[in-house]
Parts: structure tokens; sequence; C-alpha cells
């Protein structure tokens, strides 16, 4: 899900580090106003879990590879905007330190994991789920978060790279960035999060909600949300 340099054109990259860059402005705004110096600690663990998660990268068939985001739990656990400022802090050093993303699509893949995919998750969470904190229906709620939203996020980043090719030609008629069309790019990308990495997204998030609920309740964010 990392999109490299050369995928996108700038007609395409550059409005989402538009997008990015104003998603984080109100993201800082708004974690000043809901962070407490309690939960700061955990805004670093969070990075570093979202970062740990999606160095492990699994190599399908057709040459590439997938891996889980954590962003929808970090939502459920701190909100969406602390989600927002640490996936995107973890999804910048692996662009500059790391090289995986490219540079010029660093706003595109800050868009679709760190901004797209923990406001999906967080909402899917709070429709199902309904702030209940007993029974089966948070961890449905949990499983289905982390299944949805980056299912959501993976489809938004094969059409970014799909409709490359309808918008950046050469004079031959060859495609400048992404060579992949949307018959190609959609299905790659749906099929092996739909049947794999977004159920691994959403166990991830159903344990680890499990486990805030019986030792750190107090900690989640969508349950004091709803008592607010």
């Amino acid at each position: 899900m990392h999109i490299p340099d050369g995928y996108l054109g700038p007609q395409t990259y550059m409005p989402f580090w538009a997008a990015s860059l104003v998603s984080w402005s109100i993201a800082l705004k708004k974690v000043k106003k809901e962070l407490s110096a309690k939960e700061i600690p955990y805004v670093s663990m969070a990075a570093a879990f979202s970062f740990l998660i999606m160095m492990f990268n699994i190599p399908i068939p057709g040459g590439t590879t997938g891996h889980a985001v954590g962003a929808g739990i970090i939502a459920i656990l701190l909100g969406p905007w602390t989600a927002v400022i640490a996936v995107s802090v973890v999804l910048i050093i692996q662009a500059i330190v790391f090289g995986d993303g490219g540079i010029t699509a660093i706003g595109a893949n800050c868009f679709n994991m760190g901004v797209v995919m923990p406001f999906v998750s967080y909402w899917v969470f709070k429709l199902v789920g309904g702030g209940a904190a007993k029974g089966p229906k948070p961890y449905v709620a949990a499983f289905l978060s982390g299944y949805v939203g980056l299912t959501v996020a993976a489809l938004l980043t094969a059409i970014e790279f799909g409709i490359q090719p309808l918008i950046a030609q050469g004079a031959d008629g060859r495609p400048l960035y992404g060579p992949y069309p949307l018959s190609i790019a959609v299905p790659a990308m749906a099929l092996e999060h739909l049947f794999l990495f977004s159920i691994l997204e959403g166990v991830v998030t159903l344990l680890l909600l499990k486990y805030f609920l019986k030792s750190e309740s107090s900690l989640i964010y969508t349950l004091r949300a709803k008592e607010g």
C-alpha cells in the first residue's frame, strides 16, 4: 500500500499533499485539546506499534506485498485525529529513512492510511458497537473497523495509481506514470486485502481492544467520547 515514486503524476500527488497538510493542521489542533498528559506516552507507543506492524510485509503472488497498518485500533483507543498524527509520522519516517513509499507520494500514502483509514475505522466501530463495552458487540465492531478501514484504504490506493494511464499519457499513448489500469490495480489490491490483510487487521484490532477493555478501559477514546 506504500505507493512508490513514479507511480503518481503531479496532478495526482500534489492535491493529496495539500489534503494531508490540511488534515495534519487540523489534527494538531484537535490533539492539543483532546489529549491529556497521561495519554501522551500512548501516542508514542501507538506510532511504534504502527511502525512495527507495517514492517511485516508479506509477499503474495504477483510480485507485491501487503501488511497491516494499525490505524483502526489507534483511532479507537486514542481518537481518529490522534491516529492521523501517529500513523502519518510513521509513514513519513518510512519513506525518508527506509525508502518504503515514495517521497512525492507521502501525501497520498498518508491520506490513504493516515487519514481515511482511521476515520473509516472509527465510524465503523461507533456505528456497529454503539459505544458498548460488554458482550460480543465491541469485539465484532473492532474486527469490522479494522477490516473495513484497511480495505477502503487499499481500494483508494488502487484507484489513485489505477487512473494514471487515463490521465497522464505520452505522445505515443503510453502511461507516463503508473502503468497498471484500474482493471488490474483494483482487483490486485482488493482481493489480497479482502481475503488476507484486512482479516489480519481486523484480528489485531479485536485482540488489542480486548486487552484494553480488560486492563485500561478508561483510556479508550470511543468510550470516553460516549460518556462526554
